[in-house]
């Protein structure tokens, strides 16, 4: 029972507020911390999106906006705004709500969170300041500041930095999550939501490490305290932070799927044992998976090769495949419950007038159908051949790191500015508009540069490929800065309805406000109620499931892999003939 106790200097008394809407209890002075990293991802967001308009329209030959300079320029900052600093920060944000909001916990330590904060934005600004001052004497880093490069020392210090802040965030969300534990501020175990998040942290952790490893091994030797750099080694070391930090967003999407399609739909997982095993497979496999990035590298083994990036990428696959076919059944579940009848009729009664439903809608597809089947392809060592350092894996990161975690975190922006910044949206539709437009233009735009990658070679990262002696792919070339322009409008739709919400969106309704006391001895703290997590699944669905509709999509995406991948190696015996 919570009391209605305001103020005292107890340190065992956390002030908290109830949202009316979910019935989650939030500790106040965790708000403004989440929202500080939820508002710093959102500016990256927008950087990172005016960047790869310019970038995109340079790729456009027709267009060819930048010179080579500015080009390499814009691809570094883009590189590092998209898949850094938005990201990471946003994730820091989900980690908050995740341990405090979603456990009934009060933030372990709101000092250390800001410092977090500090941390974070100190370095992406040190790093960002030199990557536009280092004039001639050194390289652009781009995203993977492979030696011998020669990169900015104040560069490398701005990653750093970046980096510890990250492990201190890492640390205030553990240390979070065990406190509550302590307290038994929840009942049963640790709710699914949580339970992914702290997935996603330990990847974070591992990939922060390899990344500082790294980092500090390049920085010693670029100040001349090292003499010598393996770049091979680097190159292995680094992809532990490069693919890894791809890792953390996949983990921390699924997680917010879970969290969204039960906060819009009411849906649970059908079996929470079977999600978490899914969740637990990434942690030990998803990792290993960063071999596929140097598969054609000459100084790693054909054991080292096979076993990272075929056996070991099966686990993280398999995982993939079971949250797969896991979150539609739950929302077909819940949608079922609530009238939805039919094969897939029961989609009608899904709740499209929702952003944060939307989200999962559009991410959930065009994760899997582009980002999901193109990596099993590319993944593979034979296949990788084909398309390596082509623009097609650039297609491809696009369509997991933003057709897939950047739509699903603007749902889950949309999400913490009417529950945690208790603002209305100004415009649902708009902001369901928003995400269509842009799920619709990353679509388009990944689409186009796998096809240019796999079928004509275009260069990755070649800043002119006029010049060089391919043939080209004009139309596609055409469709991929169409797709950039129309996501652009999307994100640039989303920024506003973002940013206009906080300041101007009409204030919901906030609920009591209360004091929630724990002993010093660990002892049960005192609870107004359970969180929405919780409570298990209603006994009626301890019973048969019907779940055609979800057999019926999974079916069509395991008939649509078999078909891709099997014409990948169909084209691969054309090109490699033996006799």
């Amino acid at each position: 029972m919570a009391t209605a106790v305001m103020g005292g200097q107890n340190p065992f008394l956390a002030r908290f507020w109830q949202c009316t809407v979910t019935g989650l209890k939030v500790d106040e002075k965790a708000v403004p911390v989440m929202l500080a990293n939820a508002v710093a991802a959102v500016v990256f967001l927008l950087v990172g999106g005016i960047l790869g308009l310019l970038i995109g329209l340079t790729r456009w030959e027709a267009v060819h906006l930048l010179s080579p300079n500015l080009y390499y320029l814009a691809l570094t900052l883009h590189a590092f705004s998209s898949l850094i600093f938005w990201i990471i920060f946003m994730e820091m944000a989900i980690l908050y709500f995740a341990c405090t909001a979603v456990l009934n916990a009060r933030l372990v330590n709101h000092k250390a969170a800001w410092l977090q904060f500090g941390l974070m934005t100190l370095g992406s600004a040190i790093g960002a300041v030199a990557v536009v001052i280092q004039g001639d004497k050194y390289d652009q880093p781009l995203l993977t500041s492979y030696h011998p490069l020669v990169i900015h020392p104040m560069f490398l210090v701005g990653v750093i930095i970046f980096a510890v802040g990250a492990f201190v965030g890492l640390g205030v969300f553990f240390a979070t999550v065990w406190r509550a534990t302590q307290e038994k501020t929840y009942r049963g175990s640790l709710p699914l939501v949580t339970f992914g998040a702290a997935v996603a942290a330990i990847i974070a952790a591992e990939s922060l490490l390899a990344g500082a490893i790294a980092y500090i091994w390049q920085l010693l030797y670029a100040v001349g305290i090292v003499k010598n750099l393996d770049a091979e080694m680097y190159r292995v070391v680094w992809w532990l932070l490069g693919h890894g930090s791809q890792q953390i967003n996949l983990a921390a999407m699924v997680t917010c799927w879970y969290l969204l399609i039960h906060l819009t739909t009411g849906a649970q997982s059908a079996s929470e044992k079977v999600s978490r095993v899914a969740f637990v497979l990434y942690a030990l496999f998803i990792n290993l998976g960063s071999a596929h990035h140097i598969l054609s590298d000459p100084g790693v083994t054909n054991a080292w090769r096979i076993w990272n990036a075929s056996y070991a990428m099966y686990g993280a696959a398999m995982a993939s495949m079971i949250h797969a076919f896991a979150i539609p059944a739950a929302a077909e579940l819940a949608l079922r419950r609530q009238g939805g009848t039919g094969l897939l009729g029961y989609w009608k009664k899904a709740p499209w007038g929702d952003p944060c439903f939307v989200a999962v809608a559009l991410g959930v597809p065009l994760f899997g159908f582009m980002g999901g089947i193109s990596g099993i392809t590319i993944g593979t060592e034979q296949i990788n051949m084909m398309m390596h350092n082509t623009i097609a894996i650039t297609g491809h990161f696009h369509a997991t790191v933003v057709a897939g975690t950047t739509l699903t975190f603007m749902g889950v922006t949309y999400g913490v500015i009417q529950l945690i910044a208790n603002r209305e949206l100004l415009s649902r539709k708009l902001a369901c508009w928003s995400l269509w437009i842009f799920g619709a233009g990353m679509a388009l735009f990944s689409m186009a540069q796998m096809w240019m990658g796999y079928f004509f070679g275009t260069p990755r990262r070649h800043p002119d490929v006029s010049s060089l002696p391919l043939v080209r792919a004009v139309s596609m070339e055409q469709l991929m800065a169409a797709g950039a322009v129309i996501a652009f409008v999307g994100g640039g739709m989303f920024i506003l309805m973002a940013v206009g919400s906080l300041l101007w969106g009409k204030a919901r309704e906030k609920g009591a406000t209360f004091v929630l006391n724990a002993t010093n001895g660990g002892q049960q703290m005192e609870l107004a109620a359970g969180t929405p997590f919780d409570a298990p699944p209603p006994a009626a669905d301890h019973g048969a499931h019907d779940l055609r509709g979800t057999m019926t999509l999974c079916l069509i995406f395991i008939a649509t892999l078999a078909v891709v991948y099997a014409t990948h190696w169909i084209n691969l015996a054309e090109l490699w003939k033996i006799g």
